[in-house]
């Protein structure tokens, strides 16, 4: 029986067996409780610790259990008590540890309490009176610290958020302390900055800087107070209490003690910098819990008020939360949420704006995709058209896509198609062949089939695009390596050929490294030179390893040594990239695959493969692949994944040393006490302790200290590992920054001598990219992209009237402002290094833009762009 009670609480408001299929909340209500009573005397403080759980875990739940709290609190109301001291020190506790989810979701309970009778309203009141007071002095210049601001948003967020669930009830039994909680607030919005997040945005716009739009905290501000003036009616929250209120209203309500916000740090320079690097730790702490993404046009979302859709909203995110390990539970929530509309569009928005939330999503973007996977199996009827709607309208605006968000949504569309046998309409978006190659739609569809590919293999996906067959053109080569040195009987005789294939037999044979390094010494540099030696070497160990990943792990493993030999410097690593990416040239996958494993190896450092990325063959790539992209994002990822793990591995060092220096002195004490014991034998002072201990406790001392030493030892190669990847860090943002700013001073229209910005918008095709006779300029490049002959006359025809220049330009700065916003705290840790160093001089003003946006950092040059 005490499973039942469990299982109870669980599905109170779902449509489930365990409530026989009944969808009425009292009856869900009544025979819970029915339940509890029975099980009251036997199982008090496991029902008291599950109540607690289920509210802080199942918060939409959070009017039922406070309806069952408000019944238990009508016969037993020591236990209803605790429940509210219990809630008000888990308060304080989430406030002092900023534990964020918890501190929101606390304040929502303590309001479904209150709507059951079981909390005073006037200790709502008071707690919301001490968050506005904490948030006010937040704010203050002198007293508090502006940077900080989000921390002041969070506590007026909360109590905004709680106010649908508890607001009706504060508006009808303390309507003026009520009133002076809504005036505070007012108070608060009217005196906070607004926050342009821009940089953050999932479409990128023209205007820039929107004075018009609100923000996060303004918006909601909006909706509550609409819901005001409506008389406070929420059809989104259950109000399960209602139904008991004739019962409900005789219990004795209790007092919340009073909570207290932790004092805030002062700020102690005036420094642009330290008040920049400050912000981003409070955006880091506090960040914003949902960027909205419309997706979907009025006419086809569901029409709810306001507030309602800020309700829908949170329940999603609540249970994306909590569920994150369990899958299929949180579909099963996710549709069926105790609201009595649909909301499926709202649900698909709400989770499509966690996968491309930036800076990073909540989860691993997998997450999402095995959601919106499970929610099309629970919802077969009504889902997939929605997630195909979705697709649809975010393809429609791919071109103005923030490009980080681009890249999530090809791996996650990808991946999706992968679960459901590649089936797409894909003749709807056969058009894109048509267009330039660097449109972003054509871009979209052939990085789509690319990743497909790798999910697959070629023959399936060529397969499932025989509807639309103009897009095969579009599929990647067949992948395959394409080894310099294969044999055939042209080429047999030619030295590249003759050596590489002495070289497969010393492998065969398993000849040591040191051997092949001295043949290759021998029999290859003196004749041919070290360029020669290393485009037989790589190419011939690439094509022993080629089988499978596992075979290319295999041969770096082994042999690795003889690369590294041949590559003792940077211009050395390039041409062993040259000589990866020639051999993979059909494979993007393997490519990247094989120089990120080779950096594993410490063969190819990480500032070769910025310097190789931004090598001009790969930069006339910047705005049609993703490939260079994919291996700048793996080596920068690589190095900062590095730097974590040697953080985390000190961190447990320091753990382990000051325990090993406690069991030292404790052994050393042990055995000097030992040593100390002395007796009286034939009238001279004898050690009373046997040898044998005595040796045990010398013995165990030294290894004691022994394992002190080692600790030590392993601390200080930590550090000095730390210190080394700090170093290379730095240097490496110096690079990636200093090439950004090369390539696209390079590249980028001028500003004009009025100062007007360049539209890169504009599609202005008669600026191509390299060429200098506009007409011809056109003509070639239609032909390039296969184009027919008609669609090479004029810029309308083909669908994307941005030039490629433009387009270079646009995604190269998208990809600058992604990597200055993923990295931000890596680069505001450098940032007056790269002050001087990168960003000096008359740097373009879009550049300076891109890479400060991504900071949130805008000075007085940028705030008009």
């Amino acid at each position: 029986m005490s499973a039942g009670w469990r299982t109870l609480l669980l599905r109170i408001g779902d449509r489930c067996p365990e409530y026989g299929g009944s969808a009425d909340h009292k009856e869900h209500i009544e025979t819970c409780y029915g339940v509890l009573c029975r099980e009251y005397e036997h199982s008090k403080e496991a029902i008291f610790e599950f109540l607690l759980k289920c509210a802080e875990q199942l918060p939409h739940k959070i009017p039922f259990f406070g309806v069952l709290i408000g019944l238990i609190n009508l016969e037993n109301e020591d236990f209803a008590k605790d429940i509210v001291d219990a809630t008000q020190t888990n308060l304080q506790d989430a406030l002092h540890n900023e534990n964020r989810d918890r501190i929101r979701i606390l304040l929502r309970f303590l309001s479904g309490l209150m709507c059951s009778k079981v909390v005073v309203p006037d200790s709502i009141i008071e707690t919301f009176e001490t968050l506005l007071s904490s948030a006010a002095t937040i704010l203050d210049e002198e007293t508090g610290n502006p940077s900080w601001q989000p921390h002041a948003d969070f506590y007026v967020y909360c109590i905004l958020a709680s106010l649908p669930w508890g607001g009706p009830e504060l508006f009808e039994q303390v309507p003026d302390e009520f009133e002076r909680v809504l005036v505070g607030i007012q108070s608060y919005i009217s005196i906070r900055r607004h926050f342009d997040d821009i940089a953050f945005s999932v479409f990128e716009t023209d205007e820039g800087h929107s004075p018009n739009k609100k923000d996060f905290m303004e918006d909601l501000w909006e909706r509550i107070q609409v819901l005001s003036r409506n008389g406070w009616k929420v059809k989104s929250v259950p109000k399960p209490h209602l139904s008991f209120e004739a019962q409900l209203v005789s219990g004795k309500s209790h007092r919340l003690s009073p909570i207290s916000c932790p004092p805030l740090t002062l700020s102690q320079s005036s420094s642009d910098i330290l008040k920049g690097q400050e912000k981003h730790e409070a955006d880091l702490k506090y960040p914003q819990r949902l960027r909205r993404l419309h997706i979907f046009p009025t006419n086809k979302a569901e029409n709810m008020q306001p507030v309602d859709r800020f309700v829908v909203e949170e329940c999603v995110l609540d249970v994306l939360h909590f569920f994150n390990g369990c899958r299929k539970e949180c579909a099963f929530y996710l549709v069926s949420l105790p609201v009595s509309f649909r909301y499926e569009y709202l649900m698909a928005e709400t989770i499509f704006s966690q996968l491309l939330l930036l800076p990073n999503p909540p989860f691993k973007p997998i997450y999402y995709t095995l959601i919106i996977i499970d929610l099309c199996k629970a919802l077969p009827g009504a889902f997939p058209s929605v997630v195909v709607g979705a697709v649809h309208a975010l393809f429609d605006r791919i071109s103005s896509m923030d490009t980080e968000c681009r890249t999530r949504l090809i791996l996650w569309f990808s991946h999706h198609l992968s679960n459901f046998q590649f089936i797409w309409p894909w003749q709807e978006w056969s058009y894109v062949k048509g267009l330039p190659k660097w449109a972003p739609q054509r871009v979209f569809v052939q990085e789509v089939l690319e990743r497909e590919v790798r999910l697959s293999y070629f023959e399936k996906i060529k397969q499932s695009i025989e509807d639309a067959a103009e897009l095969e053109e579009l599929l990647p080569p067949k992948a395959g390596p394409n080894f310099k040195y294969h044999s055939d009987e042209s080429n047999e005789n030619t030295d590249g050929h003759r050596l590489s294939k002495e070289l497969v037999g010393m492998v065969r044979g398993k000849k040591t490294t040191r051997d092949i390094i001295l043949w290759v010494e021998e029999h290859i540099i003196p004749t041919n030179g070290a360029e020669f030696a290393l485009g037989v070497v790589s190419q011939t160990l690439l094509d022993i390893g080629s089988k499978s990943f596992t075979h290319l792990i295999t041969v770096l493993e082994r042999y690795g040594q003889i690369i590294s030999k041949l590559c003792p410097n940077e211009e050395m690593q390039l041409l062993l990239m040259d000589e990866v990416s020639a051999y993979w040239k059909n494979s993007t996958q393997m490519t990247a695959i094989a120089i990120d494993r080779m950096m594993g190896y410490r063969l190819i450092s990480n500032l070769a493969i910025v310097k190789w990325v931004f090598s001009p063959a790969n930069v006339d790539q910047f705005h049609v692949s993703d490939r260079p992209w994919e291996i700048l994002r793996n080596a920068v990822s690589k190095t900062y994944n590095r730097i974590n793990d040697l953080r985390k591995e000190i961190q447990s060092l320091k753990k382990g040393l000051q325990v090993a220096k406690e069991v030292s002195a404790k052994a050393i004490k042990e055995l000097e006490e030992a040593k100390s014991l002395l007796e009286i034998a034939e009238g001279q002072p004898a050690p009373a302790e046997r040898p044998g201990r005595l040796r045990r406790l010398q013995v165990y001392a030294d290894n004691a200290k022994q394992e002190e030493i080692t600790t030590e030892e392993s601390l200080e190669a930590k550090g000095a590992l730390l210190a080394r990847g700090l170093e290379e860090s730095k240097e490496l943002l110096k690079l990636l920054f200093k090439s950004f700013v090369d390539v696209l001073t390079e590249r980028l229209p001028p500003v004009s001598s009025d100062g007007e910005i360049p539209n890169l918008r504009a599609g202005d095709l008669n600026v191509k990219f390299v060429a200098c006779d506009p007409e011809t300029a056109t003509m070639e490049i239609d032909n390039e992209n296969g184009a027919d002959d008609s669609e090479s006359n004029g810029q309308n025809t083909n669908g994307y009237n941005v030039g490629e220049l433009e387009q270079w330009c646009l995604c190269t700065l998208g990809y600058l402002k992604s990597f200055s916003r993923q990295y931000a705290t890596e680069i505001w840790s450098h940032i007056a290094m790269l002050d001087e160093e990168v960003f000096v001089g008359d740097i373009h003003l879009l550049i300076r833009k891109a890479a400060f946006s991504g900071l949130c950092r805008f000075t007085s040059e940028e705030s008009h762009l």
